[in-house]
């Protein structure tokens, strides 16, 4: 083990009040694994990857990214070409698991108040994890999406017990083929078992307010779900917020999981982040 990695691991053993995993089984690149929170059906983890310059004292901004699986299933391997990327450009990068049906037998509420805990865990830690506390990004894709968007829009719902003090509110998200409206699809409906309040409640479309974050979305010109992202563009330009559109011609849901598009949506993101002034040059990556 370099030095680098010595010092990560003398600080975050020593001083987090929580519990430290063992590494991941062949982990890519540098992450690091904690548990973020405990649960009745087990700990849930949260991947860290650190810059190679990470030093302690930085206050550096960090993104956190959820899986997609329909609330079902999914890996948090999915956004590891993601996560590298954005270490190597300067950031704290997170990858969090969170509960889903076919594993722990929950509603995409649970997902939500996961999703909700991991924002709340890097914030309240950012001290020891050298993160600006106001520059937090929520992202992931699909259903995962949809959670990150969730943390940014949503009111609730929150997990009873965590110390509501800490915003559990991104300051900007990326978005990859989000659910953005549960409400207006009865297929959406039944997943959550008919439940129009719980739809309304977790429909991130539904809360949108004049400080909601800045917000990028890309979709394929192909899904379905496209509709989500019109009106969620709509309201937050009536709202006075920023949101922007990337559409991939042609494509369709999950487009950005394969090369070219994973290049060209990441390099779609790095352009985001710099202008809010996360990042500084040039993005590092080749388009294909």
């Amino acid at each position: 083990m370099h030095v680098f990695c010595k010092a990560v691991a003398v600080l975050l053993i020593v001083g987090f009040p929580l519990s430290v995993l063992a590494r991941e089984q062949s982990p890519p690149g540098d992450a690091r694994t904690f548990t973020y929170k405990k649960t009745k059906q087990g700990e849930l983890k949260i991947h860290l990857h650190f810059p190679a310059d990470w030093q302690k004292g930085d206050k550096r901004p960090a993104v956190v990214f959820f899986f997609g699986g329909g609330w079902n299933s999914g890996t948090v391997r999915q956004f590891v070409p993601q996560a590298e990327y954005l270490a190597r450009r300067g950031m704290l990068a997170a990858r969090a698991d969170y509960r889903v049906r076919s594993r722990h037998q929950v509603a995409p509420d649970k997902c939500v108040e996961d999703a909700k805990s991991a924002v709340r865990w890097i914030r309240q830690n950012a001290r020891k994890l050298g993160v600006d506390p106001d520059r937090i990004v929520a992202s992931g894709g699909s259903a995962g999406g949809h959670v990150a968007a969730c943390t940014g829009c949503t009111p609730g719902p929150e997990t009873e017990g965590e110390n509501l003090s800490v915003s559990s509110k991104p300051n900007a998200m990326v978005l990859f083929n989000p659910v953005l409206n549960l409400s207006r699809s009865d297929r959406l409906l039944q997943r959550l078992g008919g439940n129009e309040e719980l739809a309304k409640l977790i429909s991130p479309t539904l809360h949108l307010k004049k400080d909601t974050p800045p917000a990028l979305i890309l979709f394929g010109t192909k899904d379905r779900l496209l509709a989500h992202a019109e009106e969620f563009i709509a309201r937050s330009k009536q709202a006075g917020n920023r949101a922007e559109m990337y559409l991939a011609e042609g494509q369709g849901h999950g487009f950005f999981n394969r090369s070219p598009w994973r290049e060209r949506t990441l390099r779609r993101a790095d352009e985001f982040l710099s202008s809010l002034g996360y990042l500084k040059g040039k993005p590092r990556i080749e388009i294909p």
